[in-house]
């Protein structure tokens, strides 16, 4: 190890041993300054802990319908309990749950509405869509362990759903699973595309492809917003189609372009100042992402550039969304990893690229942003 990161291992062990002291523990809850940063961290441990019962809290509010029930609020718990097939003391137990969730609060005795996060939850649907399908990550960490020792390919709820065969086959056969999928992939563009939106300006940019575009739910914001573009979707054959005709309905058929292929084994198309990937490097181990990478380098000209829009790890203030839930929810799903910005921006060098930007985003939980230029 260099000097450097001898220094800070010996820090962190002496740090250690110093807050596993109890000694230390019981003085540090009696100094005032020492007192608030000691009772921060206690708080912090309990989340840890507790972690798994505040999502159950907003997965029953969800699938028991109560934030649509609260929007007619104020209630009392026993017309919530009425409507939602419970007794009395188990709707209330919930809207107190709720109420220290910010889901709920009670601004008269006996009398229940939304909270500030609840009316945020009941406007988005989207939000609650991503609730519901969480379910199927809860179970694959029912026993995490077990999720970890097994064989990452081994198939789990997760990976099953994301499935593109399964998610794509017609409504007679699984028709709440392609509801489930649409409006999932909906609500998670819509959510990346107000960040890139946000931090990124299409002004200069004549030509626009969103590789492994889906339904062009991601293009369809992005030109709606600057209508000079023209838009390119790339993904397989069944989808594209499919997508280019959803967005010409939306921005105009003249203005859209399908291309069908395999972004792992057909060549990227050329001609677009910019190529777009969202959410989609993550998806992938590096071998395959590497690959990608190259392939969309090969397909640009000096001076075009690619747009790099996903939740990445360790960006400050956002850790945890990085690499506790994506990490969790990418090995659950059986391929890809959260990624660094310096990662992606070394992967990109090996890529070909001549220079990258790390955009700033105002919600890095929806998605960060890269801009490499060829």
């Amino acid at each position: 190890m260099r000097r450097w990161d001898v220094l800070r291992v010996g820090y962190a062990k002496r740090r250690n041993r110093l807050f596993a002291n109890p000694r230390f523990q019981h003085w540090a809850a009696r100094l005032p300054l020492i007192r608030w940063i000691a009772r921060s961290r206690a708080n912090g441990a309990f989340d840890l802990l507790a972690g798994f019962a505040y999502s159950q809290v907003l997965r029953a509010w969800v699938e028991g319908g109560l934030f649509d029930i609260l929007k007619e609020g104020p209630l009392a718990p026993a017309a919530v309990a009425a409507r939602m097939d419970l007794s009395e003391d188990a709707a209330l137990t919930l809207l107190r749950a709720g109420r220290s969730l910010m889901l709920a609060e009670e601004p008269a005795p006996g009398l229940w509405m939304l909270g500030e996060q609840g009316a945020v939850f009941a406007s988005n649907p989207g939000v609650q869509a991503m609730v519901r399908h969480h379910r199927l990550l809860y179970a694959d960490l029912a026993d995490p362990l077990a999720l970890f020792r097994a064989d990452r390919k081994e198939p789990t709820a997760l990976s099953r759903f994301w499935t593109y065969a399964g998610a794509l086959q017609g409504a007679t056969e699984r028709g709440a699973d392609t509801a489930e999928y649409s409006e999932l992939m909906a609500a998670s563009q819509h959510f990346v595309a107000d960040e890139v939106l946000a931090s990124v300006t299409f002004r200069d940019v004549e030509r626009l492809l969103d590789v492994g575009g889906g339904h062009g739910a991601f293009l369809r914001h992005i030109g709606e917003a600057w209508p000079h573009l023209k838009l390119g979707l790339f993904d397989l054959p069944e989808v594209a189609q499919t997508g280019a005709a959803r967005l010409g309905e939306a921005v105009g058929a003249a203005r859209v372009t399908a291309h069908p292929g395999n972004f792992f084994s057909d060549s990227i198309p050329s001609g677009y100042d910019m190529v777009s990937l969202i959410r989609i490097l993550h998806d992938h181990d590096d071998a395959p992402a590497q690959a990608l990478l190259a392939s969309i380098r090969a397909s640009l000209a000096p001076g075009a550039r690619l747009l790099i829009a996903e939740p990445m790890a360790r960006i400050p203030g956002a850790e945890p969304m990085g690499e506790a839930f994506f990490g969790l929810y990418l090995w659950a799903m059986g391929s890809g990893r959260p990624r660094s910005p310096q990662e992606l921006v070394a992967m990109l060098g090996r890529a070909g690229f001549a220079r990258t930007q790390v955009i700033a985003t105002a919600q890095p939980v929806n998605a960060s942003v890269i801009i490499a230029t060829a």
